[in-house]
């Protein structure tokens, strides 16, 4: 049954319409949810009050955390900088490997402990040096209005805002958000439709269809990332066509991470990704003509390691999202032999390092 919807959670959504029945249609995911009078979607986050849709999250927060940038992860978006993260509660997938699912599909609302305003947050931001602010732990989209408006607010600072999502939205909103989103990391889930439905009750197409749209009509800089979790997602022949898709689709400067699963949730009898399967992938997606291969999860120096795909020289040298070796020129160019990297690069100053440090925000 719904947790009731209060009207102290009165805040007015976008993206809806109403049908002839009555009821009410979500239109800012694929899902399309069509609410009665107090019913809330599939996200748990948007409902149905009255006449109209309301999102119960704005201002509400699960926790603020300041992160280096790399454990977005973002490898070529102003590397070693800080990140303040947040996120709400609830999301539009039903992923069972989720790792931050006591976030993502909570439906108590006591996991929403902080409460920020859009300018409390910006203001924090840059009381703490960060460079940009990320919208990650649960998928942005499912908070849209408030973290534009987080957005508006860090942009009148000078503050980047960074999305972390699995990229399942409809075009309309997608547009209005992304305008607002210096730069994106985009959960590639897997590369079969058969996954996406039986493993996160949602679809493949859609998400290809924003990637693509990230990539050739916005500004927002792109990186993906792939979970492999062994038997379902991680065969040489998904691998193969994922690849070629991005260097096809996307182009072959888009970096992409491939990530280590870890038993959680309802996939706690699956084993761990081996590191040699993300090595197998790296592999594989260099063949495919990719320049910017990573893995993550795990510690593998050559995995986290930025090199020149023109003379192949070590640019950025990592560990567990800590830089030990930094030689990139500030506008992104290779010392040696001045080849451009992909990127959002810049002057760079000292590594912020692997901490992680939890903030509280007031206002």
């Amino acid at each position: 049954m719904d947790e009731p919807i209060s009207s102290a959670e009165r805040y007015p959504a976008k993206y809806w319409h109403w049908l002839s029945d009555g009821r009410i249609q979500c239109d800012l995911c694929p899902r399309d949810c069509k609410l009665h009078e107090g019913q809330r979607g599939a996200c748990f986050v948007r409902g149905r009050l009255g006449d109209e849709m309301v999102l119960t999250t704005y201002g509400r927060s699960s926790g603020f955390c300041v992160d280096p940038i790399e454990k977005k992860p973002l490898n070529h978006f102003y590397p070693g900088s800080s990140i303040l993260s947040f996120g709400t509660a609830g999301c539009n997938l039903a992923c069972k490997f989720c790792q931050n699912w006591d976030i993502s599909k909570s439906r108590s609302f006591d996991k929403l402990a902080d409460q920020a305003s859009p300018e409390a947050i910006a203001r924090t931001a840059e009381h703490l040096g960060c460079k940009s602010v990320a919208f990650t732990y649960n998928d942005p989209v499912i908070f849209a209005e408030y973290a534009m408006d987080v957005a508006d607010a860090c942009h009148e600072r000078n503050i980047k805002t960074v999305a972390v999502t699995a990229g399942y939205i409809h075009a309309e909103p997608r547009r209005n958000f992304f305008t607002k989103i210096d730069a994106a990391n985009v959960d590639l889930k897997a590369f079969t439709e058969e996954f996406y439905v039986k493993q996160t009750g949602s679809h493949l197409q859609p998400v290809l269809q924003t990637l693509k749209y990230l990539k050739h009509e916005t500004q927002v800089w792109l990186e993906l990332t792939t979970l492999l979790i062994p038997g379902l997602n991680d065969s040489t022949e998904e691998l193969q066509a994922l690849s070629e898709w991005v260097a096809r689709e996307l182009g072959v400067e888009v970096p992409i991470h491939f990530t280590a699963f870890h038993p959680d949730y309802k996939m706690i009898n699956i084993p761990s990704t081996p590191t040699s399967t993300l090595i197998r992938a790296r592999k594989i997606a260099h063949t495919a003509g990719l320049k910017y291969v990573y893995t993550g999860n795990v510690h593998n120096e050559e995995g986290d390691t930025t090199f020149c795909p023109s003379c192949g020289v070590t640019l950025i040298e990592r560990g567990w999202y800590e830089i030990a070796h930094y030689r990139l020129t500030p506008n992104g160019h290779c010392p040696d032999c001045s080849a451009a990297i992909a990127g959002r690069f810049g002057e760079y100053a000292e590594t912020f390092g692997r901490r992680r440090i939890p903030v509280a925000i007031g206002g």
